[in-house]
Parts: structure tokens; C-alpha cells; sequence
């Protein structure tokens, strides 16, 4: 008994079939190497004024922060805006960074490239433009004079201590049904 394919056929199925797995475990090979360049990503920024450094990966995480000394003069609300706005400007070169990677491992899957940088630049977008150094002094757009600093929030009121439990689980008091 014999099968569908016979002879030269089952000769050239068998070799496009070698030839198909071939090329998927070369194509494996280069995505485990993208993979495992794409992990060992690191991008480092430093703010304009030059007193903050960050070290980011391939996700965004931060791994490294630097600050000078120059920190000191700066409110604690600055230096907390200044290392945000560096660490967006460092994850906003990572898909870059991706796309070179990509380029030479994968330039010939397009829409795999095309897929993946998308995803990039969606979850790390280019950062807003960044915003005056000190937004609590900044200047009023229509005056030209210092505006007045944002309200501070109200403080929350402290809880009040709860009387320590007697352990008397009898309440003496009327109950809601009138007893």
C-alpha cells in the first residue's frame, strides 16, 4: 500500500519539509538572540542641569540613580520632577534602541519589527515637553510676575485613639427593638 505521495514527489515534500524546518529553527535562533540582546539593554540619561542620572532596561525599569550634590538647593517636589522627566526622556529611547537590535537580527520579518516597535512606542512614548524648572514660581503667562505658589493641600485630620476594649462584651444600653 502505498500513500498519497510516492516516488519524486515524496522526495521533494520530504525536502521542502527539511528546507521549511530549517529555516523556522534559524528563525528561532535569531529571535532567541533578540531576545537575549533586547535583556541586556541599558539606556542612560542625565537631566539638563546635570544633576540627575538615571540607568533604565529594555522595560523601563529603572536601575540606577544618580544625583549630585547640586540636589540640595532644589525642593524635594524638584528633584522628584526632575528624575521623572529624566527617567521618560531614557524610556523614550528604548524603541530606538529595540529598533536597531531588530534591524539586525530580523530585518527580513517587517511586520514582526512593525508589531514590536509599536509596542514599544506605545508604552514609551517621547515625553512632554518639559515643563518650567520650578512650577511653583513660574512666571504668569499674562503678567510677566512671579505667580503665587499652588495651595498646599489641607492636612487630613489625625484619627482619634479608640478606648482600649474591656473585654466586657455586654452592652448595658437599650437595644434598637426597645428592650
Amino acid at each position: 500500500m502505498t500513500g498519497p505521495i510516492s516516488g519524486d514527489d515524496e522526495a521533494a515534500v520530504n525536502a521542502k519539509l527539511d528546507a521549511w524546518v530549517t529555516a523556522a529553527r534559524e528563525k528561532a535562533q535569531r529571535y532567541r538572540s533578540v531576545q537575549a540582546d533586547t535583556s541586556q539593554v541599558s539606556i542612560t540619561e542625565t537631566s539638563k542641569d546635570g544633576l540627575v542620572t538615571v540607568t533604565v532596561d529594555a522595560n523601563g525599569t529603572m536601575t540606577d540613580l544618580r544625583l549630585t550634590d547640586g540636589v540640595r538647593e532644589l525642593s524635594g517636589q524638584q528633584v522628584a520632577a526632575a528624575v521623572l522627566a529624566t527617567v521618560r526622556r531614557a524610556n523614550a529611547k528604548i524603541p530606538e534602541r529595540i529598533a536597531e537590535i531588530l534591524r539586525d537580527r530580523a530585518a527580513d520579518d517587517r511586520a514582526t519589527i512593525d508589531a514590536v516597535l509599536a509596542n514599544y512606542r506605545s508604552r514609551f512614548p517621547e515625553p512632554e515637553p518639559d515643563a518650567p524648572p520650578d512650577a511653583d514660581c513660574a512666571q504668569d503667562m499674562d503678567t510677566g510676575r512671579p505667580s503665587e505658589p499652588a495651595p498646599r493641600p489641607a492636612p487630613r485630620p489625625r484619627p482619634r485613639p479608640r478606648p482600649a476594649d474591656d473585654g466586657d462584651d455586654d452592652w448595658k444600653g437599650p437595644t434598637i427593638l426597645g428592650e
